[in-house]
């Protein structure tokens, strides 16, 4: 199985193969727009105006499975992705990223990097780990997806290379991007 093997909607609800992105670097993350993370799509756009050229692509994904923080509709997600972050990287269909209902790649990408832990030198880090054990214990439990604006980055051969907690601001990849151009 290879990353190229799923396939995702688009905001109309139309079907993208992932073989569409083929031989290029993926950036790869779920997204909120109401979440204490919400201002990395600034970020996430700026790596894209820097490596679109070079064939970086960031395909985004809403969420709403962590405290209800992407409450809107697919026009509601892309006009506050375009109003406020002037997002022009792909924004698929809203989906879930853990749990039964979860979407396929998102099992498979949470596979090929589990999670590993939030960096608890990080202040962030360390309040969301407390805020999870407190509020959403379950959350914590296996490889999956942990919370808002988790990363993962894929080489041109479809191969998931990293992993990037909610903690880890888009700047802060640009080397491993580099090595993937």
């Amino acid at each position: 199985m290879s990353i190229y093997d799923f396939t995702v909607k688009n905001m109309k609800g139309e079907d993208v193969s992932l073989k569409d992105y083929e031989s290029k670097p993926l950036l790869i993350v779920n997204t909120a727009s109401k979440c204490g993370f919400t201002p990395q799509y600034e970020g996430l756009q700026a790596l894209y105006d820097q490596y679109k050229e070079k064939g970086l692509e960031i395909l985004a994904f809403p969420c709403n499975q962590f405290a209800g923080q992407e409450p809107g509709d697919a026009e509601e997600i892309k006009s506050f992705c375009s109003l406020n972050y002037g997002v022009s990287f792909p924004v698929f269909a809203k989906i879930d990223v853990r749990g039964a209902e979860a979407h396929p790649l998102f099992d498979y990408l949470s596979e090929a990097q589990p999670f590993e832990g939030f960096d608890e030198n990080h202040p962030i880090g360390t309040r969301l780990k407390e805020a999870l054990e407190n509020n959403f214990p379950d959350f914590l439990e296996g490889k999956s997806v942990k919370w808002n604006f988790t990363k993962f980055l894929v080489n041109k051969e479809g191969e998931v290379v990293s992993r990037y907690e909610p903690t880890v601001e888009p700047k802060d990849m640009t080397q491993a991007i580099e090595a993937l151009l």
